[in-house]
């Protein structure tokens, strides 16, 4: 239990540095969203605002995502489960991260394939009038993918600490 305990200290501390430096993405998304505003008002429109603001959201959401599932700021259908007991609230948790985790295995399977295509033949470009560089972002994908399934793995084991011994690890950081 005691490895459990540390896992979940490490997990959840990473996350939540993470996921505080990256809410001020946003501040640098309104600023690329600015530029390009004003690029086009005034003078020449910029070809790279629109793709680097899309970039920027990427990294935002899927960086900001664990931070996200550690605070429980994510989106429940609490038709039924509201209603039920903390104990069986982590039965039902501890079966659909579950589902979660095999999604995340398969989707960090597809991404790390897809950033290896990136780096194969000199790199992938976007086909786009900027052309950047695709592996950037696809490696900023693949590293949130990896932290979500480890803050998944981190919300399993709170779940089954709270069965085995009722101890609740959900603000323990």
């Amino acid at each position: 239990m005691n490895f459990l305990r540390s896992y979940i200290r490490i997990v959840d501390r990473f996350n939540r540095t993470i996921g505080r430096f990256v809410m001020y993405g946003l501040f640098v998304l309104m600023g690329i969203l600015l530029w390009s505003s004003i690029s086009k008002a005034f003078f020449t429109p910029s070809l790279w605002t629109l793709e680097m603001a899309q970039f920027v959201m990427v990294g935002y959401y899927i960086l900001g995502g664990p931070y996200a599932m550690q605070m429980g700021a994510n989106v429940r259908m609490d038709l039924f489960y509201g209603e039920f007991t903390p104990q069986k609230k982590a039965q039902v948790d501890c079966i659909t991260v579950l589902f979660l985790i095999a999604y995340l295995g398969v989707l960090l399977w597809g991404g790390i394939d897809s950033t290896m295509y990136s780096f194969q033949y000199g790199g992938e470009r976007s086909p786009t009038a900027w052309r950047p560089y695709l592996w950037p972002i696809k490696v900023t994908m693949v590293f949130g993918i990896v932290l979500m399934l480890l803050q998944s793995l981190s919300e399993l084991a709170k779940d089954i600490l709270f069965l085995k011994t009722g101890e609740e690890m959900r603000d323990a950081v």
